[in-house]
């Protein structure tokens, strides 16, 4: 399909990428990763032949088409929705024009049995059986259920696109790309502007489609559904491991030691080539023994080795003041803009340690409700803000209050306290600050990074009510895997805006769904919401055509039957077996890993000078209650599997 030979990139003569080849096949699933600069919307944008390399070649069969989405495009505003996804179909449209001219040809003419005539008839039935094969007909039908995959409400469709924001913008620019079916699609970061339920649909997309994929992405959970091919760029180099990204990990890890290895195997050998040479130079006995070192030394080629991986790094929050027992308790909260109403009648608490997460389509509520609770907007009801709460809030604006004058790292340096000041550099390195991109001043960062070092400071002020308003937008895996880590072991409240299933599953124990104004408490983790929330719309769907045309003499439909009964009964009690098995499984997880850990607190413990680090204690007493805890849930959940079992 697409095949890369040779190829390499310098930008100011200094080499990204050098000697990279690989072959993108028909119908591969390819997840291109690395770190932040490594070099991956460069290689899409090569792929695509909007950016030559510096040395080889791209080879792209003729007639194979690409689609290709960038994280920034310029966008239209002078259509409506539907108007510019039909766009997709312009090439389809003037087909169809050549198809009708053929036709109108076909009926002036008298002469049946000419050759020409007999051509003409050929190409019309080829033109038109090709139209056929495209699908073309139905294209309206296509562009309605692509836009509504994306989380366009039929209301959206004739509304010009200037009123939407940015990230909807793009998703009519997704849209289009999906619509013209090409050969191979190249997506980066296609998820950023997606809500859950709308990355659910790409995925399914994706699965489903013909073409070959070819995607960036910090979603965990969506390239680990849709690929099964990992890319890595890693030291210019592109290493090609045909799994999907969780396997891709393992193997990475073990590849990562082996290089480790190597590498201070080579180090050692050039320092005792170097001491031999340091120590015999002038002696004329050993010239010749020196000599060849010296070549021997010249010859080597240096093993290189990526960025270290800090994904090990825990970071706690400082201590803070203990909450009321209800940081957050809302009554009858509303919120309208004129007629246009997002929240009604709103009803919740929250207690003190839960960590919660809100979730729902984009424009539902969900930062609006945040905005409350921190008293920057108006509302109607009432909201409490419980006893010595403290509130540590991230959104992107608070990335804007930085002081523009003072370096990454004064940025940290000033908020860190006791011994977190002797990590800064491995916590910088974390979020992508390492090196130095740590001396940057505020002023000239981009406005992801700025978001990144808020991050940063939120994780180091003491603060019992953790606000998080998709907190995930500019962070890669390991950042990501850092910040989870920080808030599963903080002992504080937590409310979470996001749509990264990866980052919520194991963090929140609540979800609260928003929709039509109003919103649902659900008690579990995300991915039993999600199930829960699938079924719902499927049983909706089902009972709820999109485009109801009832007859006012249609009967009512009959009640179930005694099979159907039988059958309903049957698959509720097989979900509720599968969750019951799900929720086992988990727990045991849970255990083991906190097993793991206990054994590893136990080693550390057994040395003589840690036996005093009350840090390690604290964790060991932490870790020992929490997998009592975990071990009992483990017997009741076990209990409730055998009773359904």
């Amino acid at each position: 399909m697409i095949s890369v030979e040779g190829l390499g990139v310098e930008f100011s003569a200094k080499p990204l990428m050098s000697d990279v080849s690989f072959v993108v096949n028909d119908r591969d699933r390819i997840a291109l990763v690395g770190k932040n600069g490594a070099g991956k919307s460069t290689l899409l944008r090569i792929l695509c032949r909007q950016q030559q390399p510096t040395k080889g070649s791209v080879n792209i069969p003729v007639g194979t088409t690409v689609g290709y989405l960038p994280q920034v495009m310029k966008l239209e505003d002078s259509t409506t929705v539907t108007e510019e996804a039909r766009k997709a179909f312009d090439a389809t449209l003037k087909m169809k024009e050549h198809i009708d001219r053929l036709g109108e040809q076909m009926a002036s003419r008298t002469d049946y049995e000419s050759d020409s005539y007999m051509q003409l008839v050929e190409q019309f039935t080829q033109e038109h059986e090709r139209y056929q094969m495209m699908g073309a007909d139905s294209f309206e039908a296509q562009t309605q259920r692509t836009l509504m995959g994306l989380g366009f409400k039929r209301t959206d469709f004739d509304r010009p696109t200037s009123e939407f924001s940015g990230g909807w913008r793009m998703r009519i620019e997704l849209a289009k790309i999906l619509l013209q079916r090409p050969d191979v699609l190249l997506l980066d970061e296609p998820t950023n502007h997606l809500d859950i339920e709308s990355i659910q649909w790409l995925e399914t997309f994706l699965q489903d489609c013909a073409a070959a994929v070819v995607l960036v992405s910090h979603d965990r959970a969506f390239i680990n559904n849709v690929t099964k091919r990992t890319l890595e760029i890693s030291c210019g180099r592109v290493i090609d491991y045909r799994v999907k990204y969780d396997e891709y990990v393992t193997l990475r890890s073990e590849r990562r030691q082996q290089q480790m290895r190597a590498y201070e195997n080579q180090q050692r050998e050039i320092q005792e080539m170097r001491q031999f040479i340091e120590r015999f130079r002038y002696q004329a006995t050993k010239a010749v023994q020196v000599q060849q070192k010296v070549k021997q030394l010249e010859k080597i080629v240096p093993i290189e080795i990526d960025e270290v991986d800090t994904s090990s790094l825990r970071l706690r929050f400082p201590p803070c003041l203990r909450s009321g027992d209800f940081p957050v308790i809302c009554t009858d909260v509303a919120k309208s803009y004129g007629s246009h109403t997002v929240l009604s009648g709103i009803n919740l608490s929250i207690r003190r340690g839960e960590k919660v997460a809100f979730v729902g389509k984009n424009g539902e509520g969900k930062s609006t409700l945040v905005k409350c609770i921190m008293q920057e907007i108006p509302f109607e009801g009432s909201l409490k803000i419980g006893h010595n709460v403290q509130i540590g809030y991230f959104a992107q604006n608070q990335a804007q209050l930085l002081d523009e004058e003072l370096t990454v790292f004064q940025t940290i340096d000033n908020v860190a306290r006791g011994d977190i000041r002797l990590r800064i550099n491995d916590i910088l390195g974390a979020f992508m600050f390492g090196g130095e991109a740590s001396e940057k001043r505020v002023r000239v960062l981009s406005g992801g990074e700025r978001s990144r070092l808020a991050m940063i400071r939120l994780l180091l002020e003491p603060v019992n009510l953790l606000i998080l308003d998709e907190p995930t937008n500019h962070l890669d895996m390991v950042s990501k895997d850092v910040l989870k880590e920080a808030i599963r072991a903080f002992d504080g409240t937590a409310i979470i805006v996001s749509h990264d299933r990866e980052f919520l599953d194991g963090l929140v124990s609540k979800v609260y769904a928003f929709g039509s104004g109003q919103v649902r408490e659900h008690i579990g983790g995300i991915y039993d919401w999600l199930q829960d929330n699938n079924e719902t719309t499927t049983r909706t769907s089902h009972s709820q055509p999109l485009t109801p045309n009832i007859s006012p003499l249609t009967p009512h439909p009959s009640p179930l039957s005694s099979k159907q009964q039988d059958y309903a009964a049957h698959k509720e009690k097989q979900r509720q077996l599968t969750k019951a098995k799900r929720a086992v499984a988990d727990s045991e997880h849970k255990i083991e890993q906190m097993e793991q850990r206990l054994k590893g607190l136990d080693s550390l413990l057994m040395v003589p000078e840690n036996a005093s680090d009350m840090e390690l204690v604290t964790e060991y007493t932490t870790t020992k209650r929490a997998l009592d805890e975990e071990v009992e849930r483990w017997e009741r959940l076990s209990e409730e599997l055998e009773k359904l079992s």
